[in-house]
């Protein structure tokens, strides 16, 4: 049994824990407990909103759901040994749903994917679903079922969507400074082009007074990764995968949070896979100096896990950098081509049955993989979106009489 380093009461807030965690990067955060790197841990998570969303048939909770609190994350860790300049090595051993006796929290047999409203985040696709609505999946074992949308079955890969190190002060204020200039882009757009620091609802840890009110201050919000990791939403980084951080202050300050049961590629949905809470156990290495050696000087590198769910059958959408509301060419734009792949695969679905916000969410939630297809043919990039056809309980491919619709219901919608 691996040692637990930080163990989460999920009828609690995070920040009534006996060592509460934190929603804000910043290097002033006190680290929740030193790792020896030899060691096997085990680190207790909440689900990411600190409990907002319910097992229940409305979406009223996720739109209005205060994000001034995400992400919980558990930490952070000093890693012994570990300074500016090194790799973190990071295992990912096994993680899991949360198990408690009661069963009413999010993590314990169940989850919940969401659209959230474009007046409050939004999702990839807010343009064409600006309201909120929410499933609630049940889990058993590696599969997960959703009585909102009936007549799919997948084995889920889980996977941590947020993890990272803590940035130094110079780094920290290069994120605040150029995240402030593109929102000064467009100051009003909704939902805003970036969210810089927020005071309200800031966790900062066991820190002091003084050191909480800086972090509230400066803290960069957690929704956008960056050069430490962050919310990547990699949902390859699952059990067995190997992650190399880069580090920037002593320690490392190791922090994790936000796990998934399941996922496609992109989180489309912004609230887009299965949120959990649950455990996730770990093991540490340091490669001294190892920033320099490998070149690993933005962003993280991994070796993705060999777990994954296996399905051999796909259907595969594609789209092309075409805003096809207005018939606008935009040049190799692969955000909008990949956008147009997800809508092509939404029409779709929805001719068997599915109403769009249930395609929209099997997408955020199912196994899917997203490709870049080609970014070289002048003016149109093209992206593809690999839709597995055995997680459905029927034949969804083209052929025969063609799609039989069947009235499928509806997610949680907002009262």
């Amino acid at each position: 049994m691996p040692e637990v380093v930080f163990s989460v009461d999920h009828d609690k807030s995070m920040r009534d824990q006996a060592v509460p965690g934190h929603n804000r990067w910043h290097p002033d955060i006190p680290s929740a407990a030193t790792i020896k790197p030899e060691n096997l841990v085990r680190i207790e998570s909440k689900e990411w909103t600190d409990g907002q969303i319910g097992n229940n048939d409305s979406a009223n909770d996720v739109r209005d759901v205060d994000l001034d609190h995400n992400h919980m994350l558990s930490g952070p860790f000093d890693i012994e040994g570990a300074a500016p300049g090194d790799l973190l090595v990071v295992d990912i051993v096994d993680l899991g749903p949360a198990t408690q006796t009661k069963g009413d929290n999010c993590g314990e047999g169940w989850g919940y994917s969401g659209i959230f409203a474009k007046v409050n985040g939004g999702g990839f696709l807010t343009d064409y679903f600006p309201d909120a609505y929410k499933a609630v999946w049940d889990f058993r074992g590696q599969e997960c079922t959703s009585r909102h949308i009936p007549g799919v079955r997948y084995t889920g890969i889980q996977h941590p969507g947020l993890a990272g190190t803590a940035p130094s002060p110079e780094l920290l204020s290069r994120w605040n400074k150029r995240e402030q200039a593109l929102v000064d882009t467009d100051p009003e757009r909704v939902p805003p082009l970036a969210i810089p620091p927020t005071v309200a609802s800031a966790l900062a840890g066991t820190a002091d007074t003084e050191i909480a009110a800086r972090v509230a201050q400066e803290g960069a919000r957690t929704v956008p990764p960056r050069e430490h990791g962050g919310n990547m939403d990699v949902m390859n980084l699952t059990r067995g995968s190997r992650v190399y951080y880069p580090v920037y202050v002593d320690g490392a300050k190791y922090s994790v949070g936000d796990l998934h049961f399941s996922q496609g590629d992109g989180e489309i949905n912004f609230c887009g896979a299965i949120e959990m809470g649950g455990f996730i156990d770990l093991h540490f290495e340091v490669i001294k100096g190892g920033m320099e050696t490998y070149g690993v000087t933005h962003n993280p590198i991994f070796q993705p896990s060999r777990v994954e769910p296996t399905y051999s059958e796909w259907l595969t959408f594609t789209g092309i950098s075409v805003d096809h509301r207005d018939d606008t060419n935009l040049y190799m734009d692969a955000t909008e081509a990949y956008r147009n792949a997800c809508l092509n695969a939404i029409e779709y679905l929805k001719k068997w049955g599915y109403t769009g916000e249930q395609a929209y969410l099997i997408l955020g939630t199912a196994p899917i993989q997203g490709r870049l297809s080609s970014v070289v043919d002048i003016p149109n990039a093209c992206c593809s979106l690999f839709l597995p056809t055995e997680i459905f309980d029927f034949d969804i491919r083209p052929g025969g009489d063609g799609p039989v619709k069947t009235d499928r219901g509806q997610v949680a919608v907002t009262s």
